[in-house]
């Protein structure tokens, strides 16, 4: 569970966890993971932590040799840089797509790579509903989820064969540290909450159950989905409820 230390990461630790899953709590923030298993140990799992940088190729290929009977990969990192496309930098470009779409191809190809030759396993990747929907401000981070759920695609057309399921996860606005500046921001905060059909946030827990759904036998004919969790953001047309 790679970015287990907080938000969505966290809670699809303690939902893995509370189904029975020996999770492997994976973060830049070891301390946060640390907190994280042993909290999942407290109530009864299996779980430990480790320090871990997606960014990093190297550390990438140790920790996943190092798992040789690894069955599922969850991966949630990501940051965003909220700019209008004409006013971002290289240097913004590159540190969104290095973390969000090159650190993801990074988990999920040698992870694949390994439970292929195992014949099987299951790589659930974070999307986000900006990977169908954008909005001002967020042109890199929607082309990154977007290359995400693509990338997730066509692994789960090359590993179909090998027994290898790859989905991905699109959430809709959840209250996690990423959305923290959008919380501050009263009339952003209700303008989010009133597009959803439930009119309200989501909460990272509510993350959990499409993660274990599609990491266990349940989801045994799932791959190469888009599981939107999203509140009804991108079914209902528009901002606007019309008088009936």
């Amino acid at each position: 569970m790679v970015g287990a230390g907080s938000g969505i990461g966290e809670a699809a630790a303690y939902g893995l966890g509370a189904h029975g899953a020996h999770v492997i709590c994976a973060d830049l923030n070891v301390e946060a993971a640390q907190k994280v298993a042993e909290t999942i140990a407290q109530t009864g799992g299996k779980a430990m932590a480790l320090a871990f940088d997606m960014r990093d190729s190297g550390e990438v290929v140790r920790a996943i040799d190092a798992l040789p009977d690894l069955d599922v990969l969850v991966t949630t990192p990501a940051i965003n840089v909220r700019k209008p496309l004409v006013q971002m930098s290289d240097e913004e470009f590159d540190r969104v797509v290095g973390l969000n779409l090159k650190g993801t191809f990074r988990l999920i190809t040698t992870a694949g790579r390994n439970m292929a030759r195992r014949g099987k396993g299951s790589i659930i990747a974070f999307a986000s509903i900006r990977a169908l929907t954008v909005e001002p401000g967020q042109g890199v981070y929607a082309a990154t989820k977007a290359g995400v759920l693509q990338m997730c695609r066509t692994l789960a057309a090359e590993l179909g064969p090998s027994g290898v399921r790859v989905n991905a996860i699109g959430p809709g606005v959840v209250d996690t540290p990423l959305t923290a500046p959008i919380a501050a921001n009263k009339g952003w905060y209700d303008a989010y909450a009133q597009k959803s059909a439930l009119g309200r946030w989501a909460k990272p827990h509510e993350m959990a159950g499409a993660v274990v759904y599609l990491a266990s036998d349940a989801g045994s004919f799932a791959t190469g989905t888009l599981t939107i969790v999203d509140g009804g953001w991108t079914a209902v047309d528009g901002r606007f409820s019309p008088p009936l």
